[in-house]
C-alpha cells in the first residue's frame, strides 16, 4: 500500500513538472508598450525646481532662454538683475 501511495505522488509531481514547463512555453509573448517621448526638462535658476519645457514661464536673458517654474520666480530672478 506505502509503494503505491509513492508511486502516486512522484506520479503526480511529474505531472505538474510537465506541465508547468509545457505553459511556460505557450506563454504569449507581451506585444512591445509604446514609449510617449519625454519632454525636456529645465532647473528653474531662483528656486531649483525642474520644470517642463511645456509648463516653464520662459524668459529670455542676453539672447538666452530661462526657465522658470512660476512667474514669481521669474520676477524674483528680474530683481536680482536689476541690482
Amino acid at each position: 500500500m506505502l509503494r503505491l501511495l509513492i508511486w502516486g505522488l512522484l506520479l503526480y509531481v511529474g505531472y505538474r513538472i510537465v506541465l508547468s514547463l509545457v505553459s511556460a512555453k505557450k506563454s504569449p509573448a507581451k506585444p512591445l508598450e509604446r514609449v510617449e517621448p519625454v519632454a525636456e526638462t529645465h532647473r528653474d535658476p531662483v528656486c531649483g525646481v525642474y520644470v517642463s519645457e511645456e509648463q516653464a514661464v520662459i524668459g529670455k536673458h542676453d539672447g538666452q532662454r530661462h526657465y522658470f517654474c512660476s512667474m514669481d520666480c521669474l520676477e524674483k530672478y528680474r530683481e536680482k538683475l536689476d541690482h
